[in-house]
C-alpha cells in the first residue's frame, strides 16, 4: 500500500508544485513506483508533467464518482484543470465530503509505493480531502516575513483533520523553498521557523531560481533541466526517506546523487 504524502501551503508561490514534481521524479529514479495527484484547479502540476489540456478523465471526474482513479492516470499523474473548482462546490454538499479522495485512492494505492498530492494554495475542502487521504502532510513555505504565520495556519488544518477525521495522520515537517540565503531576511525567516518548530524543519533549503519556471515551461524535471539545482531536491528526498525509515532507498539515492551531481 502506497505511502501517501499531501504537500500543502497556505498560499501560492511557495514552491509546492515544484516540490511534488521533483520528488516524484527522484523517488521514481530510485525504483519507487510513484503517482502524483494534482488537486489544484490551476493545473500547474499537470502542465509540469506535460499532460495535454484536454486529457480525460481528470481528478474532477474521480471526485465526482464518474471515473476510477486508475483510469485517470496520464503519464504518472492524475491531472487537474479548472473544472476542479466546480467539483469543490459539488463536494461541499455531499455527506462525508472530506473522505471523498481517501475513498477514491484506496484501490489505486495498492499499485504504488508513493502517492504525492499537490494541494491547492488554500486551506479549503480540497486540501482537507488531501490530508485525510494521506499518511503524512508536508508543508512548504517561502523565505518571507510571514512564513511562520503561514505554517501555523497549515498546521491548524492538519491538526483539525487529525483530531476529527484521520487520527493516524502525521506531520513530516516544513520545507523552506524559494530561498536566497545570502539575504539577511531569508536567514531570519529560516531561524524563526527553526526556533518555533525545531527538528520539524528540514535541513535542506531549496534555492530560489528562474530555472524552475523554465523547467516547468518545458515540462521537464529540474533534475534533467539543471542537475546542479536539482541537488537541493536530492538532499530533500534523502531527508524525507530518512524520516520514513527507508534506508535501502536512501542508499540508492546516494548513488543517484553521485551520478547526477559529481563532487
Amino acid at each position: 500500500m502506497a505511502t501517501t504524502i499531501a504537500v500543502l501551503s497556505q498560499k501560492g508561490g511557495t514552491g509546492k508544485t515544484t516540490t511534488v514534481r521533483t520528488l516524484s521524479d527522484v523517488l521514481s529514479r530510485v525504483g519507487l513506483e510513484t503517482l502524483a495527484v494534482d488537486l489544484d484547479p490551476q493545473g500547474n502540476l499537470s502542465d509540469y508533467f506535460d499532460v495535454p489540456a484536454d486529457a480525460e478523465p481528470t481528478v474532477s471526474d474521480v471526485l465526482a464518482g464518474q471515473a476510477k482513479a486508475v483510469d485517470a492516470i496520464h503519464g504518472g499523474i492524475v491531472p487537474a484543470n479548472l473544472g476542479l473548482a466546480e467539483s469543490e462546490l459539488v463536494l461541499s454538499g455531499k455527506m462525508g465530503r472530506e473522505m471523498t479522495m481517501r475513498r477514491a485512492l484506496r484501490e489505486v494505492k495498492r499499485h504504488y509505493d508513493f502517492v504525492l498530492i499537490d494541494c491547492p494554495p488554500s486551506l479549503g475542502l480540497l486540501t482537507v480531502n488531501a490530508v485525510v487521504a494521506a499518511d503524512y502532510a508536508l508543508v512548504t513555505t517561502e523565505a518571507q516575513y510571514f512564513s511562520l504565520q503561514g505554517v501555523e495556519q497549515a498546521l491548524e488544518v492538519i491538526e483539525l483533520a487529525k483530531e476529527n477525521l484521520h487520527p493516524d495522520l502525521e506531520w513530516l515537517g516544513v520545507v523552506m523553498n524559494i530561498a536566497d540565503m545570502r539575504l539577511v531576511h531569508s536567514r531570519e525567516a529560516l531561524s524563526q521557523l527553526r526556533e518555533r518548530f525545531g527538528e520539524k524543519v528540514f535541513d535542506s533549503v531549496i534555492r530560489a531560481s528562474i530555472r524552475y519556471a523554465e523547467s516547468a515551461e518545458r515540462g521537464l524535471s529540474i533534475i534533467d533541466y539543471r542537475p546542479v539545482l536539482g541537488a537541493d531536491y536530492l538532499a530533500l528526498a534523502d531527508e524525507l526517506l530518512g524520516r520514513l525509515g527507508l534506508e535501502a532507498e536512501r542508499e540508492r539515492l546516494g548513488e543517484l546523487r553521485a551520478e547526477l551531481v559529481p563532487a
